[in-house]
This record gives C-alpha cells, sequence and structure tokens, in this order.
C-alpha cells in the first residue's frame, strides 16, 4: 500500500511539473504489460533499460524480473512463487512522439477500430482484452481520436534484455491524441507477427495532453 500511495504522489508531482509544458507532451507510459510463453516451463530473467522514471511496477522490479513461466502464460515470482498473468511497470519520459502518420477513428467506432488492428498486429484475443478494456474507457466518448503505434521510437526508450532470448517478441505502444474534429494524416502499413517458438508479447500506450481542434 504505502508503495502504490508513493506511485501516486510521484505522479502527481510529475503532473503539476509539467502543467506549464505544451499540449502535446505526453506525460506516462501506461500499463505497459508483458505476457511470456514458452515453448514448455522455463526460469526467465526480463531486464528494462528505461530511459526515464519508473513509477510503479508490479511484481516488484528488483534489477529485472526472475520469474518461472508456463506455455500458457501463467508466472511464477522465482523468490516467492506466487503466481502472476504478466509483468506490469509504469514511468515517465520526455519523448517527442511521431504524430505524423497514424489514424483519425471516432470515438464511438474505438473498440471496433481497435479490434480490428491490433488483431492484425498479432495480439491474442486474451491480450486485445487487456487492451481495449484498459484504454476504451478513455477514448470512446472523444469526437475523435487520432491514434498512432509509435514501436520504434518506444523500443529504444524502453529496451527489454530477456533471458533466454526470446524466438518471437512483439511490442506494441499506442499513443493518442483526443481530438474535436477530424484531421488528415497519412495512414502506416500494418505489419503482421507470427508466433514461433519461445514468444514474448508487450502492450502499452500513452495519452497526449489536451484535445486537437
Amino acid at each position: 500500500m504505502k508503495k502504490c500511495i508513493v506511485c501516486l504522489l510521484t505522479l502527481v508531482m510529475l503532473v503539476s511539473m509539467t502543467a506549464c509544458n505544451p499540449p502535446w507532451e505526453p506525460i506516462q507510459a501506461e500499463k505497459p504489460v508483458i505476457y511470456l510463453y514458452p515453448e514448455e516451463e522455463t526460469g526467465v530473467m526480463v531486464e528494462l533499460d528505461y530511459n526515464g522514471t519508473l513509477l510503479c511496477t508490479y511484481p516488484e522490479y528488483a534489477d529485472g524480473w526472475s520469474v518461472i513461466a508456463s506455455p500458457d502464460g501463467t508466472l511464477y515470482d522465482a523468490a516467492t512463487g506466487k503466481e502472476y498473468f504478466y509483468l506490469f511497470w509504469e514511468g515517465v519520459a520526455d519523448i517527442k512522439w511521431d504524430m505524423t502518420r497514424g489514424y483519425v477513428v471516432k470515438g464511438s467506432e474505438t473498440a471496433d477500430f481497435l479490434e480490428e488492428t491490433l488483431t492484425k498486429m498479432g495480439l491474442s484475443p486474451r491480450e486485445r482484452n487487456d487492451f481495449i478494456t484498459y484504454w476504451l474507457p478513455r477514448m470512446a466518448n472523444n469526437p475523435y481520436n487520432l491514434i498512432t503505434f509509435q514501436n520504434e521510437l518506444y523500443t529504444e526508450s524502453a529496451v527489454l534484455s530477456i533471458t533466454p532470448t526470446p524466438d518471437s517478441l512483439l511490442r506494441v505502444f499506442m499513443v493518442y491524441q483526443p481530438l474535436t474534429k477530424p484531421i488528415e494524416v497519412e495512414a502506416p502499413e500494418i505489419k503482421p507477427f507470427e508466433r514461433e517458438g519461445f514468444t514474448v508479447v508487450e502492450w502499452g500506450g500513452a495519452a497526449m495532453l489536451g484535445t486537437l481542434q
């Protein structure tokens, strides 16, 4: 409980510090979660080199996460034996996201868009459900949303080191901006993802401050 209170107080201070920033500056990388799917029960070490400040992790990040991973994605903390479904972290970094390429979607059509797009990207039904139920309440009531996927900028700022090395790695990071009306942007190509061998999947996102007119 004390750690969660510290995380909340830290976020409040960071928000107050960024109150004078332009409205396009993001505050926080929210809920990146990491799923591990080995071919057989395997001890896995996951290390995160984040170019920013970690606000909260679960289970606690102590020079990395050491877990026993099962093929169905169930994780057991190597030290405590506690069971988890994914590794969770949140943090703040000073990144200039590229909002020039993406998708302009009506708020009321956000669920359908995410369902279709995340399926094309390679997320499983469970992973899509986790993603959509977290983000949809924040996006569905906006007139429009500019939705982008910042995979390269994100992976450069949050480097994962995983032992043993996965055979397949998918990292999806969405950044969206509420809109009052549609704008013209270039839609990027979606590259399909194939799961082979030991597979690791991660998703997260960030909301831009303010609303574009």
